[in-house]
């Protein structure tokens, strides 16, 4: 009688370690989740919202997008990427335009048109519209080293490098490219830059 209630403890002992070494197991696997979690939301994605119109047609307001923090850590941004910068006048709050003039290049902005080095952009078929304002780009603006001109693709109606409050971004300001468009659904994929 003895030996099974020794067995019964000896029974109960494994149950509660099992128990234990579950929740254990369980605590474990839950601070891996976060960890990643915060290693992706960090240094390799975004999840960010379009407020706005200033990139009609391409992004609605309202769009959730994923934004790629990864690939400029590894390459150049190119022309007609669409980014994202932190606005510098107002904590948390995000910018998303589309890379226009490259480093080095000479922009402005006349009769309408962008030109880079003189030349107009013929191959800028993002603006949804003339510009009627080439604000500060309606004199040649030479891009240095590692600096970008950006524009909304709605001209008209965007707050971007021809605004003083905007002007011309460094390569540390892009947060990063917008990647995947993950809401609305009926308009879920990967967002086209070229």
């Amino acid at each position: 009688m003895a030996k099974r209630k020794d067995q019964d403890m000896e029974v109960e002992k494994n149950k509660e370690k099992s128990i234990w070494k579950e929740l254990f197991g369980w605590l474990v696997y839950l601070l891996i989740v976060i960890g990643l979690t915060y290693l992706i939301l960090t240094y390799v994605g975004q999840r960010t919202r379009v407020s706005g119109h200033s990139m009609e047609t391409t992004l609605s307001n309202g769009d959730n997008l994923i934004v790629d923090k990864l690939s400029y850590r590894f390459g150049d941004p190119k022309r007609y990427d669409i980014i994202v910068f932190p606005y510098k006048y107002e904590e948390n709050t995000y910018y998303i335009k589309r890379i226009i003039g490259l480093p080095g290049e000479t922009v402005k902005v006349e009769d309408g048109c962008a030109y880079i080095d003189g030349e107009l952009l013929e191959t800028d078929i993002y603006g949804a519209e003339s510009m009627d304002n080439p604000g500060i780009a309606s004199e040649p603006l030479k891009l240095g080293e590692d600096e970008y001109f950006v524009l909304g693709d709605n001209r008209n109606h965007s707050s971007d490098s021809r605004d003083p409050s905007v002007g011309i971004l460094t390569r540390k300001d892009l947060l990063g490219k917008a990647w995947i468009r993950i809401y609305p659904f009926d308009k879920l994929g990967v967002i086209r830059h070229e």
